[in-house]
Formats: C-alpha cells, sequence, structure tokens
C-alpha cells in the first residue's frame, strides 16, 4: 500500500491545484493528512475500478458541502484505461480559478482527490459493456473537445449550449456514446437527445437576492441562459453528478453504481 500511495504521490506532480470545478482556487497549501487522505481514496478507487473489470466509468468526488440542496458530491469526470498495464486516466472539464473559462484536463487519480475535498470519499458509476466500448472511442478522437464549451457557469441551464458546467460535459459524453450511432456530434445533438430520452435536471432553489449577489461577484455564476419564467420563480434547473446517475440507471440496467467510502 505505501509503495502505491508514494506512486501516486509522485504522479501527483504539484499539490497546488491548477483550477477547481466552480471553487475560487484559494492560494492554500494541502496538509500531509489530506494528501495522505486523497491518496488512500485514489487507491481504494483504484483497486474497485480493477477489480470490476471496467474499461470506463464515470466517477465523482465532493468537493463541496452541497447538502442543503440535498447533493453529496459536486463534481464528476470521465475515468478511462488508457494503458495496457492498468493505466487510469480521468478526463474532466474544470473552471480557471473561478473565472468564466474552462478547460478540459487529463490527470491521475491522485491529482483527482488532491483537489480541495470537502470529504473524502467517491462514487463510481460504470455503464454498460456497450456504452462503455463507445466512450473508449470517444476519448481517442476529437468528440470531447468538440462537446466542450468554454465558458464555464457552475448553475448552468441543463437545455442550453451557451455555458457549460464540469458534469454537462461529462453528461453530453454520455449522451454521444448511449445514443444511436452518429446521432449525437454536437452539443445541440446531445440536448435534444437528453430530452428525448427524458433527462431530468436536478432543481436548485436560488431566491432573487442570490442570484443578484452570485451574478455581481463572481465571474463563474450566470443565470441568463436558464428559461425567463424559471429563473424567476427561483428554479435553476442545472446538471448535477446525482442527475447523470440516476439517469444512466434509467437508461441502462447493466449499469453499475459503488460507493467508495470515508475512513
Amino acid at each position: 500500500m505505501k509503495r502505491l500511495l508514494i506512486c501516486l504521490l509522485f504522479a501527483a506532480g504539484c499539490l497546488a491545484p491548477r483550477a477547481q470545478a466552480g471553487q475560487t482556487c484559494e492560494e492554500k497549501p494541502v496538509t500531509v493528512q489530506d494528501a495522505v487522505k486523497a491518496l488512500d481514496l485514489a487507491e481504494r478507487s483504484f483497486k474497485l475500478l480493477d477489480e470490476s473489470g471496467a474499461q470506463v466509468a464515470l466517477i465523482s468526488r465532493a468537493g463541496q458541502d452541497l447538502s442543503k440542496y440535498g447533493l453529496r458530491f459536486s463534481h464528476m469526470a470521465i475515468v478511462w484505461r488508457d494503458h495496457p498495464e492498468g493505466r487510469w486516466t480521468v478526463v474532466h472539464e474544470l473552471n480557471d480559478c473561478g473565472s468564466a473559462n474552462s478547460a478540459l484536463y487529463n490527470e491521475g487519480l491522485g491529482n483527482f482527490f488532491l483537489n480541495d475535498m470537502y470529504r473524502y470519499e467517491a462514487e463510481i458509476a460504470i455503464p454498460g459493456e456497450a456504452v462503455q466500448q463507445r466512450l473508449a472511442q470517444q476519448l481517442a478522437s476529437r468528440t470531447p473537445v468538440r462537446l466542450h464549451q468554454k465558458r464555464y457557469n457552475m448553475l448552468s441551464y441543463a437545455f442550453s449550449t451557451q455555458y457549460q458546467n464540469s458534469n454537462q460535459w461529462v453528461l453530453e459524453n454520455y449522451a454521444a456514446a448511449a445514443s444511436p450511432q452518429g446521432q449525437v456530434e454536437t452539443r445541440e445533438e446531445a440536448q435534444k437527445w437528453l430530452r428525448s430520452a427524458r433527462f431530468r435536471p436536478i432543481t436548485v432553489e436560488v431566491n432573487a437576492a442570490t442570484r443578484l449577489g452570485a451574478r455581481m461577484f463572481r465571474a463563474n455564476v450566470a443565470f441568463d441562459d436558464h428559461p425567463f419564467d424559471r429563473r424567476m420563480a427561483g428554479q435553476i434547473d442545472t446538471v448535477t453528478t446525482s442527475a447523470i446517475v440516476r439517469f444512466m440507471k434509467d437508461q441502462d440496467p447493466a449499469t453499475r453504481v459503488f460507493l467508495v467510502p470515508a475512513l
């Protein structure tokens, strides 16, 4: 175990996060205790993925306390075995330090959990074999880049291409893999298919004062992509990890979901 932890630590490279999903990238050192917890979670996730026999999965972490919204995990990524010797690579969209921009990153499991975690647990959702194969093909192509929108919005509307949050990018990649071959090539087509397949976003209640404050002081939050009537009612329909996992289960009975608990 110690040897693997050391390997993961070196794979992490730099303990200071480059970017975070919807957070401010506050400069603060990672403590030894937090680093050990993160790398231990990475090791247990690595082991679960290995034992599952999966090639591709969706993995979620708890980077923020979202319990007041009834949510447990804040950020989802795609993790895939891209090396014959068993290396697992995480691919995800991250917000550039509280700005209005995002980028796609490839990194190891160690780095994925060395990002100012709120709680050291993870959820792994493994699609059925057919979707896994399609996702693996996509990850080796330009599709993930084509489905990426640089303009980041932590609370982006689920059926608009104006902005995108990290979980929405994962969902639209899943849509491209789960839909009939050739039907989803663009974000517009992904959202059209998601509507037809009855994807249900999570509705977060955000009152007018909170919306105004967030829009004035946070570059990574916007509400102008949401339908006017829903926005005025404080009903914000966005993409969360729980909405994606629920949709995967509805779409594919072969979907398997595992919790990697905190110790």
